[in-house]
């Protein structure tokens, strides 16, 4: 694992087998330096154990970036359970907070891709180092998605000002990969903004249900990526942004949810060398960690975790201009920055 490509210097990778119930997990814990690592469980269905790995390594540093771009006291972490063919079941959830809860806070979960709030409140009943549930919940059931798809649309709202030098998306034609939690929600306050939208995912009713609710445009979803459009908003899978899926790109934007849209450290360069605006993922999505990881740490408020969510266009909007003043991709730029903040406090300069 040491030499695996994704590792980074990771603090503990766990991982674990409960033949009771099927539970095939991975837990990476890349960094304690700011607080407890936080980060989402991932409910998939992986091709390979490495693929798996890959996963956990990839967004555990990036929840270790996104926790320091967001001035959160946590560290970042990330739970894969890799699915069996017969999928979740409460007795295999239950083992995972058994897992969770042997790490004794050194690690918090809560929802990601794959997992619902009904599964956390699962997990919940084993242990208490879970947020994004009704328990921890300032307002409503504690399901990030919501705060997330904000954060996003304000990130994006800032990357159409700075790039394109518009104060509104009326009108602006904006594709979106994905219509999951995070990504209907971000279609809902497009729309209501007057975006033209065009969209995808792999389950026909959702994309019926944007084109009835938004009038949004359908697309194939092997397509999406390449449309002529203002903006495209990535709010699925990662590793979408590769060198050849950048070569077809049609848009001066890029502004979504996913975790790790780019493939590999030189697609941040690839696409300023496209002249595309990329606003780091780990930075324009932090609105679901900043919900769940306020509410976990206690003595916060609906407005404050608001006040929190709505500086994410100012980060983005320094991250552009240090971009536009050295040349520097906007994607290295917060990387760097994430590293300082990280080495800081490691080293006690907090």
């Amino acid at each position: 694992m040491f030499d695996h490509p994704a590792y980074d210097g990771h603090e503990r990778v766990i991982f674990a087998r409960d033949a009771a119930s099927g539970l095939q997990a991975i837990i990476a814990l890349h960094s304690t330096a700011l607080g407890p690592a936080a980060g989402g469980c991932r409910l998939w269905h992986y091709d390979s154990t490495d693929a798996a790995l890959a996963d956990a390594l990839r967004l555990a540093r990036g929840m270790s970036y996104k926790n320091a771009m967001a001035d959160l006291p946590l560290g970042g972490g990330k739970a894969v359970v890799m699915l069996p063919a017969g999928g979740k079941t409460p007795q295999m959830l239950q083992a995972f907070g058994r897992l969770v809860d042997s790490l004794n806070g050194s690690y918090v979960t809560a929802e990601d891709v794959g997992a619902t709030v009904a599964d956390m409140q699962e997990v919940a009943s084993i242990t208490r180092h879970v947020s994004g549930v009704a328990q921890t919940a300032v307002s409503g059931d504690g399901n990030p998605a919501p705060k997330t798809a904000l954060g996003v649309f304000l990130g994006l709202q800032a990357a159409v000002q700075f790039k394109l030098g518009k104060t509104s998306l009326d009108g602006l034609r904006i594709a979106v990969q994905g219509l999951g939690g995070v990504g209907y929600e971000l279609c809902r306050l497009l729309a209501g903004e007057g975006a033209r939208l065009v969209v995808a995912d792999l389950h026909a009713q959702a994309v019926q249900r944007a084109v009835a609710e938004f009038g949004a445009q359908a697309c194939p979803a092997d397509q999406i990526l390449y449309q002529p459009v203002d903006a495209l908003a990535p709010c699925a899978m990662g590793a979408i942004l590769d060198a050849q899926s950048i070569a077809q790109l049609n848009t001066r934007v890029i502004a979504g949810s996913a975790n790790n849209q780019l493939a590999t450290a030189g697609d941040a360069a690839r696409l300023q060398q496209a002249e595309i605006l990329y606003a780091p993922d780990y930075v324009i999505n932090a609105g679901g960690i900043i919900s769940v990881g306020r509410e976990y740490l206690g003595n916060t408020s609906a407005v404050e975790i608001q006040a929190q969510i709505a500086r994410i266009p100012a980060r983005l909007f320094d991250i552009f201009t240090r971009s536009a003043e050295t040349g520097q991709p906007t994607g290295d730029i917060a990387d760097a920055l994430a590293r300082q903040r990280l080495a800081s406090a490691s080293s006690g300069d907090q």
